[in-house]
């Protein structure tokens, strides 16, 4: 079973008025949150041409870091990218605060285990204020489970 997620997180409003834009639709995930899937039509139209793999992301169009600094003005900006596969893989996240990258890019790679803090993903949330329940983690509170590929959150 694979597992791919690729995409921005933030507060639902501020995600709505920023991305207003933009052709993509924005998911409710819970805690005041939204998911904005970083899909290979929204890639095309945020991407200034340079390519992505931007600050060590697989799929961060490059000049879109400049947008999520811009968004962030209101509050906390992540954004996340997970790849599964067999139950390997890797986590990537960061987030953007205030104009300015306030959690500089995290990277678990595959057959590397979390830190303490926990995944970057988690760790990602916490930052936008995800609470958890006893044995849980910020991944898990928010149910990014729910859906194994960025697209699927928009169907």
């Amino acid at each position: 079973m694979s597992y791919d997620l690729h995409a921005v997180i933030a507060d639902e409003e501020a995600l709505r008025v920023a991305a207003r834009d933009l052709s993509a639709r924005l998911v409710p995930i819970g805690q005041g949150l939204s998911l904005l899937p970083m899909t290979d039509a929204l890639f095309e139209t945020v991407a200034d041409g340079s390519g992505a793999g931007v600050l060590g992301f697989r799929r961060l169009p490059a000049g879109f870091e400049k947008a999520l600094a811009l968004w962030s003005a209101g509050g906390p900006v992540a954004y996340v990218e997970a790849e599964y596969f067999g139950g390997v893989g890797e986590q990537r996240a960061a987030v953007w605060d205030g104009g300015t990258l306030a959690l500089a890019p995290l990277h678990v790679d595959e057959g590397e285990p979390f830190p303490s803090a926990g995944s970057p993903i988690s760790q990602a949330l916490r930052r936008l204020g995800v609470v958890t329940s006893a044995g849980q983690d910020e991944f898990s509170a928010v149910r990014l489970d729910r859906h194994r590929h960025s697209d699927s959150w928009i169907a």
